[in-house]
């Protein structure tokens, strides 16, 4: 079903939105490491020792994400590499990219809107010395891991705006990776507040 667009400029579309999109998102996560450093002065980022499953998480949500933002400024430019991505024909309508649109962009503001609320909590990885308290507010109160889930949310937005063999192998190992990255957290959590962190699972939700 379309929504009385014409697929192919709402393709042409699409291509600009997700080149700017992702380059905005490069530059917020960029800003943000970069500012919080300065003004914290304290390691930001913990992706494990080499070769341990934190690692490999953190290394391939990292190609991933750098692999997304390439194609989608080269599909500004080369529009050709459609060819080499494996388009999934039948998803591509208006309906199914505008869908894709809005579940990329909502998930995005919110995994922003919850980075900013842990302010000087947040943390990428696991850091072997925090976190001081587990957080069980806001978003907290409905899901254990409310972040992931919106990235969840937007990797799944990425693939009906870009219907292909391409975005479902980003989607795929990018849910793959997110579960992986989960269940360590928790391990790490649960060791750390033992009492605490039992009680707040028997609660919530590890997603929704």
């Amino acid at each position: 079903m379309d929504l009385g667009f014409n697929t192919a400029q709402v393709i042409d579309f699409t291509k600009v939105y997700l080149a700017i999109f992702y380059s905005a998102v490069a530059a917020f996560y960029t800003y943000r490491l970069i500012h919080k450093k300065r003004k914290n002065g304290k390691k930001l980022v913990f992706a494990g020792e080499l070769y341990c499953k934190t690692w490999w998480n953190h290394t391939a949500f990292r190609f991933f994400r750098i692999s997304i933002w390439g194609v989608c400024l080269f599909r500004l430019y080369y529009p050709n590499i459609d060819n080499y991505l494996g388009m999934i024909k039948i998803l591509e309508s208006s309906s199914v990219i505008f869908i894709g649109l809005i579940l990329l962009t909502v998930g995005f503001l919110l995994t922003a809107l919850i980075h900013y609320r842990l302010g000087k909590e947040w943390r990428s990885g696991i850091d072997p010395s925090g976190p001081a308290n587990i957080i069980t507010s806001g978003a907290y109160k409905f899901s254990r891991n409310p972040m992931f889930l919106c990235v969840a949310v937007a990797q799944l937005g990425f693939f009906f705006a870009l219907p292909s063999v391409f975005s479902l192998v980003c989607l795929i190992v990018g849910l793959y990776t997110l579960n992986s990255q989960t269940i360590e957290e928790e391990i790490h959590l649960s060791q750390k507040f033992p009492k605490a962190y039992t009680a707040y699972k028997s609660k919530v939700r590890r997603w929704v």
